[in-house]
Formats: structure tokens, sequence, C-alpha cells
């Protein structure tokens, strides 16, 4: 890949569009709820479960309690400063997961992945933090090879929760940082300092932490050519191993917090591009690898590797090291994956504690894939791990999705041979539009409201 590549602005005028993400394929808008019930959810999950002991499964929780509203945040968030709320959540947690457990039939699971996600982990005090995951633990087997991982707000992670986590098996971090120029922090409602971070870092590697990524994001309201430079060199010189460098979601119609400030605000068309560019430039020049749509990596990070070796895997949690094809989410709003269904959570912390005290899974909706989805579902994760796709010779939708793909074909986006289809060098920066191509569910909608937030 050339390092000094930049998108050219027509591109960016002409894909510059309402896009998924692609954590699922089907995402989430178009979900058909027709044939899901809680009773094929959980048979989908007993017979993911056994045919795939030996991978282990991947568990994700939700912990949703910040003390303050980040007004540029799209997650499912409860802002309280009362601590109060810690030992009841994790209590309903656990009992969310005996429910699991009882779908396995008692057998131990493998666990191969832990991801603490929010909201903000580190709002739980770390004696709480034990209590979770210790209640986890209890009835699980942890593979060898296992990751444990979770976020961090810089300002309020310290060494006892580093500790305690990494005591308990975590070894990855994540820490949200998102701009370090005050006025931008200002404004997103999001303040942590250099010095705060890299006090952070300074603790985790002492104590082992062996793989620290940095979130940041380019289009925040206030944000300047400058203040972008000046965070990124600022970061490159803590070292993560990870970097993500995402697009700001401006999506005020779902999360009214981004009306805290108006689309004036935000750097848009060229000034957004240059941003981006700027910034993937800068990475790129400190030897990071671009490992797919928005992250980086150190060549000798997990993650690299596991692209380098073709075994990159994309999911609710994003880009992964390894695939498990059972995915548990607990939690409010946490989304579950069991490769032949999804389900997803309630998404309040009353009728979440409501429904688990009842001893109902607190699942509110789902989908169960045809054959359709789960090839279309395999295009899609081939496309944004490894960057090329074999088409299956099945005429009408090879044939479909091929005539979808040649504008972008014109465009030096991708290459199609035959029933090959491969991401080019400036398609990479474009891989939600490529996706697209393959969407059936999205080609076949007839909703006219805007769903996603737009692809640059």
């Amino acid at each position: 890949m050339n390092r000094s590549e930049v998108i050219r602005a027509e591109l960016v005028r002409k894909y510059n569009v309402a896009a998924p993400r692609y954590t699922s394929y089907p995402t989430v808008p178009f979900w058909d709820q027709s044939t899901f019930t809680a009773e094929a959810w959980r048979e989908q999950v007993y017979h993911t479960f056994q045919r795939s002991k030996e991978k282990g499964i991947s568990l994700y929780i939700h912990l949703p309690f910040c003390e303050s509203l980040c007004t540029y945040c799209g997650c499912n968030t409860r802002i309280t400063k009362n601590h109060q709320v810690e030992l009841p959540y994790i209590a309903s947690l656990l009992k969310e997961w005996e429910m699991y457990l009882a779908i396995f039939n008692g057998e131990r699971p493998l666990l191969s992945e832990i991801h603490l996600g929010g909201g903000t982990p580190t709002f739980f005090r770390p004696e709480n933090l034990k209590v979770l995951i210790e209640g986890l633990l209890n009835h699980a087997d942890v593979a060898p090879d296992s990751s444990f991982s979770f976020e961090a707000h810089p300002a309020n992670t310290d060494i006892a929760h580093l500790q305690t986590l990494y005591d308990l098996g975590f070894r990855r971090l994540s820490l949200g940082i998102q701009d370090f120029d005050p006025l931008v922090q200002f404004v997103i409602n999001r303040h942590q300092t250099l010095e705060e971070v890299e006090a952070v870092m300074v603790n985790a590697r002492n104590i082992g932490f062996d793989s620290i990524n940095f979130d940041l994001i380019y289009g925040l309201p206030k944000q300047t050519l400058n203040s972008v430079e000046d965070t990124i060199l600022q970061s490159m010189k803590l070292s993560p191993d990870r970097i993500s460098f995402y697009s700001y979601a401006h999506v005020p119609w779902i999360k009214p917090g981004q009306r805290h400030y108006t689309e004036a605000d935000l750097p848009s068309g060229a000034a957004k591009l240059a941003l981006y560019n700027l910034g993937k430039k800068l990475i790129l020049e400190q030897g990071y690898e671009d490992i797919g749509m928005d992250h980086f990596a150190k060549k000798e990070d997990e993650l690299f590797l596991a692209f380098q070796q073709e075994r990159l895997h994309r999911n609710f949690m994003g880009y992964s090291d390894r695939f498990s094809p059972l995915l548990i989410g607990i939690g409010v709003s946490s989304i579950s994956d069991a490769w032949g269904a999804f389900a997803q959570n309630v998404k309040t912390v009353e009728e979440y504690h409501q429904l688990v005290e009842s001893r109902q899974l607190p699942v509110v909706k789902g989908h169960m894939l045809n054959e359709q989805d789960l090839l279309v579902r395999r295009y899609i994760l081939d496309m944004m791990c490894k960057g090329r796709v074999q088409l299956q010779p099945e005429a009408a939708l090879s044939e479909r999705i091929k005539a979808d793909l040649s504008q972008l074909a014109v465009d030096g986006l991708v290459v199609i041979d035959d029933h090959h289809v491969q991401c080019t060098a400036t398609g990479r920066s474009f891989l939600r539009n490529i996706c697209m191509a393959f969407d059936q569910r999205l080609r076949n909608a007839q909703t006219q409201k805007q769903l996603f937030s737009q692809a640059i």
C-alpha cells in the first residue's frame, strides 16, 4: 500500500452516504422478527454451543453507567453518580449468565474471550469488578490462549482497576481518548489530560498489560487539522499497540445528546476528508499497519498477526484476533450472536432487572439467518477482514452483486474477476460502501428513513 495515498475529494462526494458499519449482517435495522422467538433463540444457542465447544465462546458484558454524558457518544448509557447501582446490576448480570449456563445443560463453557464494554466499565469499583468476573468464571473454564479486554476512561481508571483486572486474567485495554484538544473536549464533554492518559499507560505497562488500544475520532465538533495532528502526534509518543481512528457518527435523531452542538460545528465534506487523510497519513508514517476499517496496529500486535494470517474476525465488539461461533452478550442492550441467529437485550436498566428477576431472558428482539443471509454474511466478513471475496457460483445472487459492484470497479475501489472481488488500496477507505453492494437486505429495503451515519 502507498503510505502517502490520500482519498480524492470526488470519491468522497460520491460515496459519503449513510452506510452501516457492518458489525453484523443483517444489520440490526433489517432484522426480521417474524421467525424469531425466545425458544428458537435458546435452541440456536444450545446447538451452536454443542457444535463449537473446542473453539470456546466469547462473552461481552455491557456496563452502561457513566458519571457524565459524553455528548458525541452513540452507546447505550445510564448517567449517574450513584455507585450504589453497581452491586444490584452485577447481581442481575450473574443471574442472566446462569440462564445461559442452564441452556448449556450444566456443561462448563470454555471462555475464549471476555470484553467489558459500556458505558464506562471503570465506573465500577475494582472490588465489584472482581465480584463480577469471579462470578462468571466460577462456572466456566478459561482457554489457554484466552483474550480478556476492557474499555477504560483515562480520567477514572486507577492502578487498583488495572491490578484487579490483570489478576483476573485481563491483558488488553482500550482507552477512549477521541481528541486531546481542550476546546473539542469541552464541546463533547469528554475530559482527560495527556498526563492522565500517560499515567494509565505507565501503570498498565508496569503491571504487565501487553496490548493497549487508543480510540480516536475524526469529524468531532470544533476539530481542526491542528487539533487532529496534535492529538495523533501526542498519541504516538505514548506508543499504543493499536489505534482505532473512527469517523464520528452524527445521529442526533437517535442520540439527542448530539444536539448539544449543531451541524455548523462539525467539519464536513472537504474539511472532514482532510482530517481523515492527515490522521491516516500520520498513523501509517509511524509504522502502524492498516488492518481493516478504521483500525491500525503495530506489526508485532496480535491483531495485525491475525490479519496477516487471515484469521481476523469482526463482530459486535469490532475487530477480533479470533473467531468464536457463539458470542453471548449480557447486560442491557447487549447483542448475542449464535452464528445462525442474533438476539438483543432490552435497553433500559429497569426492564432488564425486572425480566432477569422473573427468570426470563431479557431478549427484546432478534433475527434468524436464512441461507442467503449466511452466504452474504460470509461475503461481508471476508471483505471486511481479508479485503477479498470469492463468490459462489449461484448465478442470480452473484450476478446481482457484481452488477452492484460495477460502478465501484469503474472508480477503482474494487477489481472484479469472474467470481472474485478484490478490494484495492483506495477501496480500503470505502469498505462500508463496498459491503453495501453485497447487502441484500439493504438493497430490498423500502424505508426512506436514514438509519446510519455517513460513510466518511
